[in-house]
């Protein structure tokens, strides 16, 4: 049965699609915004639609491909292959349904990687489009969802960070920015990571003295702040300059982050000699100061081509099985920084067909520049062109330079590549090594593909927190870090037993809750070896080993708490107990059945556990600082219903502190800008209870 694009959606379709959207949330949190085709299609789109009919109650592969194949039409469309629970195993997309179907029920001549997906098939579902372009945007967005097994996938799929130049105030301030731009303002960017946001924006500062405090602290500044005295800030906050002279300082900003760094840099040389020649050394100081500043900048941005002004450059390198991406942004002339991806591929693949899938992944949710360059032809490279000419509305060309300086950029990413996957292939060789090596230490009938560890944090009872990190064959897995706030009334302050089975009960709870089936439903016989570049949705849910930070108390509590939820056969735990004199290397683990024991000093196990620890450690007195931070600064006129940031400065402005509020009559109350006598009352009913 076919699926197809309705131009009038029913509510049912648009319920199911929303509640996809929530189910697949970027990791930034953002909605991408699609092209109006696009989410038409999206939204049209049955996904309640069994599509099953008499003649496939019981087939399976190839046999129950062909059933559907005669149903199908000759144009473009997208089709996914589902296996077993509805578990979606492959999306794509076809200029011909029929035909690209039909080329799955040939009963030979595929590779291992297809033949085992169309083995697991027991259900399919297509979307017809009225282009192959149409097909092509679709065909990226629900690989982006739906994360299927056998499709090429991109990781590490964050937003990236801009640099917003706010355009609501009368003294704009520059600042990172991430996620959909709501905010009135120049966006410059994408840059390849929140470090070079980081780095441009402090050298920015010293260059142009732009504020990058909040509105709310620029309102209530009565004095310049230390970023003033540092000359890192010009303080119009204060009117230490004027709003006209401060936009100039703006306008020379955006005109540096615009590609006109040197007519800006032409122009503060000259100011900087005409005060030299006036003998005002301390002003041509300051203008010395900004050209080192910008400077800087560009000694950080590395290769700067002379000619291309706007473009994405990528590459890509295979080998051991893994391959690497690495994409190189250049905007304005200037190189913006690069970033490394590893995305799942089966190693049978090719470089063009892996490249393909992830371009067109990539600028799912992005805005593609101008140019897009690339080291090798893909397929479908004019169809991908053209679909981005469409969301962008602009032009957007895709080349494989062969010479000059485009080729250089392309090689000088290719370099970047092999090193970046020479890198990764060296650390992801050292952890197997490392979960082999503690597999045989605490004899673990495998190497664990997930292990977390759990540590507290508190100070006298006070700021209680528990925290679990997630490790397996990639490392650290930070997007699975888990806080649990201490919530249990009846656990006596500093009572570590008492905070460590909290955290269990509430963890290991819900695990069983929303994963009944147990760790061992998390393995596939035929997906082969774990793979080592494996991200964080390709995890089982259940952990193979649990690390426990403390020793027979904490583990025995551990224990009897899985016990009482009927799992303590399904999970492994090892307690880590401080050793003599609580030094480093002498640590005695607690494993079930068997004496408390230590490790060599020098065994490469003891090392690994120790890191799993220490990060557990670290993370825990991170969330605790955290926590008691924040409630270190609570003021207490957020606890006052109805008092929203503008009352509560006008009553911070009057009185000067909180606690001067809450000893105020009602009467000083009343005096206040902005309050009326209900909200005086309401304050005042606040702090004085009445008997």
């Amino acid at each position: 049965m076919t699926s197809s694009i309705d131009p009038t959606p029913t509510d049912d379709d648009i319920l199911d699609d929303a509640a996809l959207d929530d189910d697949f949330e970027s990791a930034a949190g953002e909605t991408p915004v699609l092209p109006e085709t696009t989410a038409a299609l999206i939204a049209a789109i049955r996904w309640d639609d069994a599509g099953t009919s008499a003649e496939q109650v019981g087939l399976t592969g190839a046999e129950l491909i062909a059933a559907f194949v005669k149903r199908l039409p000759n144009g473009p469309g997208v089709y996914r292959m589902f296996g077993k629970d509805e578990e979606v195993l492959y999306v794509g997309k076809a200029r011909s349904l029929k035909k690209r179907v039909t080329s799955y029920t040939r009963l030979g001549g595929h590779t291992n990687r297809i033949a085992r997906m169309i083995a697991k098939t027991r259900h399919m579902e297509f979307v017809t489009t009225r282009t192959e372009t149409e097909a092509l945007l679709l065909e990226a967005n629900l690989i982006k969802r739906l994360r299927p097994r056998f499709n090429v996938l991109m990781r590490d799929d964050k937003s990236f960070p801009y640099i917003v130049v706010s355009g609501d105030h009368a003294a704009p301030a520059i600042m990172k920015h991430r996620g959909a731009r709501s905010r009135k303002g120049q966006y410059f960017g994408p840059f390849a990571s929140a470090g070079a946001v980081g780095r441009t924006i402090n050298a920015l500062q010293r260059a142009f003295l732009l504020r990058t405090c909040t509105d709310s602290v620029y309102e209530s500044r009565t004095r310049p702040c230390l970023l003033h005295q540092i000359k890192r800030c010009s303080a119009p906050c204060t009117g230490e300059i004027s709003i006209d002279d401060y936009a100039g300082l703006v306008g020379e900003a955006s005109g540096f982050l615009s590609g006109k760094s040197s007519q800006i840099k032409q122009g503060m040389s000259r100011a900087m000699q005409e005060a030299s020649d006036d003998l005002d050394f301390e002003r041509a100081a300051i203008y010395r100061d900004r050209l080192a500043a910008l400077s800087a900048i560009q000694s950080h941005q590395g290769i700067n081509p002379q000619n291309t002004e706007e473009a994405d450059v990528f590459a890509i390198h295979q080998e051991g099985g893994l391959t690497c991406i690495q994409v190189f942004f250049f905007r304005t002339g200037q190189n913006w920084g690069n970033r490394a991806y590893f995305p799942r591929a089966d190693s049978s693949l090719e470089p063009q067909e892996v490249l393909g899938a992830f371009l067109s992944q990539f600028y799912d949710d992005k805005p593609a520049p101008r140019l897009i360059l690339l080291p090798i032809e893909i397929e479908d490279q004019g169809l991908l062109g053209e679909a981005l000419t469409i969301k962008s509305e602009r032009r957007v060309r895709i080349l494989v330079p062969a010479r000059g300086e485009k080729k250089d950029l392309v090689d000088h990413a290719a370099a970047n590549a092999r090193e970046a996957l020479g890198r990764q292939l060296a650390e992801t060789s050292s952890q197997g090594r490392l979960l082999k090596g503690l597999a045989e230490t605490f004899g673990l009938p495998h190497p664990p593909r997930r292990i977390e560890i759990y540590d507290n944090s508190h100070i006298m009872g006070t700021a209680a927190v528990g925290a679990m990190v997630v490790a397996g064959p990639q490392g650290f897995v930070k997007n699975q870090y888990r806080k649990f706030n201490i919530k249990g009334t009846d656990i006596t302050p500093g009572d570590d037993f008492g905070m460590m089975r909290e955290v269990m009960t509430r963890r290991f709870s819900r695990l069983k809750k929303e994963h009944a089936e147990g760790p061992q439903a998390a393995v596939d016989p035929d997906a082969g070896e774990v793979d080592a570049g494996a991200d964080a949705a390709d995890m089982p849910a259940w952990p193979d080993l649990v690390l426990v930070d403390g020793g027979k108390g904490q583990i025995s509590a551990v224990r009897a708490i899985l016990e009482d939820l009927g799992i303590a056969d399904k999970v492994t735990t090892i307690g880590i107990a401080k050793g003599v004199d609580r030094d480093a290397g002498r640590e005695r683990f607690i494993v079930e059945g068997r004496d408390s024991f230590s490790l060599p000093p020098r065994d490469p196990v003891l090392y690994f556990v120790q890191r799993l620890r220490d990060e557990a450690h670290r993370f825990a007195i991170g969330t605790h600082r955290a926590k008691r931070k924040k409630e270190l600064v609570r003021n207490p006129l957020d606890e006052i219903a109805g008092i929203g940031t503008a009352r509560k400065r006008a009553l911070l402005h009057h009185f000067g502190t909180a606690k001067q509020v809450s000893r105020a009559a009602l009467g000083d109350l009343l005096k206040v800008d902005g309050i009326s006598e209900g909200v005086a009352k309401l304050v005042y009913d606040h702090f004085h209870e009445r008997g």
